[in-house]
């Protein structure tokens, strides 16, 4: 399947390469960004991969979600035949703010 990633998803991602490149380096955020990619290669094989996303599963759309590290989630939905990462959550955010970044 083909995975895409949507512009708010996107961002917080890249604010959060920005971060750990500015606190813990050039290599610490490089192992991010592979990380970041071996998930997505991951989900194009195994859409099912995560589990259904209990904090919104009471929307009409199933999301799922997949731990990145201890401190990222990466929330996303499948439609047919194209997954869409929907948002980059950091786990220390209050849980409510998640549904605001779905549709």
């Amino acid at each position: 399947m083909r995975v895409i990633v949507s512009d708010d998803a996107m961002h917080r991602i890249r604010l959060t390469a920005k971060y750990i490149r500015k606190e813990f380096g050039k290599n610490s955020r490089d192992k991010f960004m592979q990380d970041v990619r071996q998930i997505r290669r991951l989900l194009a094989d195994n859409p099912n991969l995560g589990p259904v996303e209990p904090l919104l599963a009471n929307l009409p759309r199933t999301y799922r979600s997949f731990v990145l590290d201890r401190l990222n989630k990466i929330v996303y939905r499948i439609d047919e035949d194209v997954i869409t990462i929907v948002d980059f959550w950091d786990v220390r955010r209050d849980p409510a703010s998640l549904t605001k970044g779905v549709d």
